[in-house]
């Protein structure tokens, strides 16, 4: 899957590139507004009884943050563009006598293909590649375990953005992860809940994934109109 979708970037850029009339890239950074998340909390086993669920919890949305570069490839009306985006996410979880935290961070590389509506506002969507560096979640038995997060790495954008004073632009997008909901069950320090009476000792995330709401500014480090200099081809790449 990785090198597919590296593959297929890498073709639409190098085609893209060939074609554009228009080029731009920078940096950006902003923040994100974590969405989703679920969770069952069971007590422990005794004797030949199963453990039992104490309840369902819902992730409380948090904010993280986000930084990266871009390209953008414009063609009349149309662009195309990649960037690659460290993120972090959070959302907490209050569980009987203490708040979880649930964390991820990732590296979050989206292919979107956007259209001009106006001269400074520009709407667009496209696939998102969604590497997990680290996921983990306050109170589990082995500090900072693991969680499973996704089965696909794939996602979907969508959102606006704004251009002002030439080479700044503020962005807000959703991203809604594509993979399927899956259930992974973490044993939990008991010693942490409810003033360690041990009453929860497991968790079965039915619901790992965290979609998000993404506010950013970017500034244009440079563009084809400052480099009036460089001449190409029509049928040349720049990759």
């Amino acid at each position: 899957m990785n090198r597919n979708f590296l593959l297929i970037v890498l073709s639409v850029l190098c085609f893209s590139a060939a074609q554009a009339q228009e080029y731009s890239f920078g940096v950006k950074a902003g923040g994100n507004y974590s969405l989703g998340g679920e969770l069952e909390a069971f007590s422990p086993k005794v004797g030949s009884t199963p453990p039992k669920s104490i309840g369902v919890y819902e992730g409380q949305s948090s904010i993280g943050f986000q930084a990266g570069v871009f390209l953008e490839l414009r063609f009349n009306k149309f662009f195309v563009r990649p960037e690659i985006l460290f993120n972090q996410l959070e959302s907490e979880y209050e569980l009987p006598g203490y708040t979880s935290t649930y964390s991820i961070e990732k590296l979050n590389i989206p292919l979107l293909f956007g259209y001009e509506i106006t001269d400074n506002f520009d709407v667009f969507a496209g696939p998102a590649y969604n590497n997990i560096i680290n996921s983990s979640f306050d109170g589990t038995r082995k500090p900072n375990a693991t969680i499973v997060v996704q089965d696909t790495p794939l996602a979907g954008q969508i959102g606006v953005k704004w251009t002002f004073l030439k080479r700044f632009e503020i962005d807000l997008r959703y991203e809604h992860m594509l993979t399927k909901k899956q259930i992974t069950t973490y044993n939990m320090d008991s010693t942490l809940f409810v003033g360690g009476s041990g009453s929860l000792t497991q968790i079965s995330f039915d619901d790992p994934r965290l979609n998000q709401i993404m506010l950013s500014l970017s500034f244009k480090i440079g563009d084809s109109e400052s480099n009036t200099g460089r001449r190409r081809s029509a049928q040349s790449c720049y990759f």
